[in-house]
């Protein structure tokens, strides 16, 4: 039997695995807009745990799992005895013994990690407080469709130093482009991985300066899920980083904008901005469910030969 492989960050994989699961993803949409019957999954069962609530992220891997010839079944904490305290190493232990795949969605990016620890088949990080790496996958291919490759490109994320800035970082190691991080003072990104990823990333503390000639800006919400008792705080310490059209207009004629949804219009970015010509957030959502289900393929049956 082949070694259980996790996806917990995008640094699980290789630059070149990242590449090849990409190609897979464009191939996977392909095949679904003719109404190909794709079924490599056939008879297995996805367990998709979320301890976070979730549109995309539900909707993406339970139709993306179906499409695939398996099944995903939905485990909320409230309804198991993850939410009554039972250890994650028991839980990983007994749900892995059951099912051939697990997806989850939690706060701690240590439940992530110990549930792989203990469990018995792959383990994919669906989005925790530090890192959102399924996201990031639907971003890069949403790129490539768009764009071609990122490779040597520059993208600038506006905002809170959050699981989606960490995993835009690790992207720019990953895919080989520069990040620019444009952040008010007291919300950058954590500091570690700041320095080990020094190399990739410059932070600026004026949207303007960090947005000039850039091929791609992408944001995020100002206030993130177990945040919302900071929105007034973070209303104030963020209005000066709304993506507007004037913002836009410093980037490259051709950069794209992108946002991982769900947004708050006229907040982080303006509805002309997420509504207009450059926004490929539409794009970017859909992809959702063909990178996961090539992440799914991958991990369960390996890279296509």
């Amino acid at each position: 039997m082949s070694e259980i492989r996790h996806f917990l960050t995008l640094m699980d994989f290789s630059r070149d695995e990242l590449q090849q699961l990409i190609s897979r993803a464009i191939e996977l949409k392909a095949s679904r807009k003719k109404g190909e019957i794709h079924e490599p999954l056939k008879n297995m069962t996805l367990a998709m745990i979320f301890e976070k609530s979730s549109t995309r992220t539900r909707v993406s891997f339970e139709a993306g799992m179906n499409q695939l010839g398996g099944q995903g079944m939905f485990l909320s904490s409230r309804d198991t005895q993850l939410g009554r305290g039972e250890p994650i190493e028991d839980s990983a232990r007994v749900i892995s013994s059951m099912v051939d795949v697990v997806m989850i969605r939690t706060f701690g990016h240590d439940i992530v990690e110990n549930f792989a620890k203990y469990s018995k088949v792959p383990v994919i990080n669906a989005l925790t407080d530090d890192f959102h790496p399924c996201q990031l996958l639907a971003d890069m291919m949403t790129y490539v469709e768009h764009r071609g490759s990122i490779a040597g490109k520059t993208a600038t994320y506006v905002g809170d130093g959050n699981n989606m800035c960490h995993s835009w970082m690790n992207a720019a190691k990953q895919f080989g482009f520069h990040l620019n991080i444009a952040c008010p003072k007291n919300y950058e990104p954590d500091e570690k991985l700041t320095k080990s990823l020094s190399d990739h990333i410059t932070i600026f503390h004026d949207i303007k300066d960090a947005v000039k000639n850039v091929d791609l800006i992408t944001t995020d919400v100002w206030a993130s899920m177990g945040q919302e008792d900071e929105q007034k705080i973070r209303e104030k310490a963020f209005k000066s980083f709304m993506v507007n059209d004037a913002v836009m207009a410093l980037a490259d004629k051709d950069a794209i904008f992108m946002h991982c949804l769900p947004a708050h219009r006229e907040e982080e970015v303006s509805a002309s901005v997420i509504d207009g010509k450059q926004s490929v957030v539409w794009d970017e959502a859909e992809n959702r469910l063909h990178a996961q289900k090539a992440l799914l393929e991958t991990l369960v049956v390996g890279f296509p030969k």
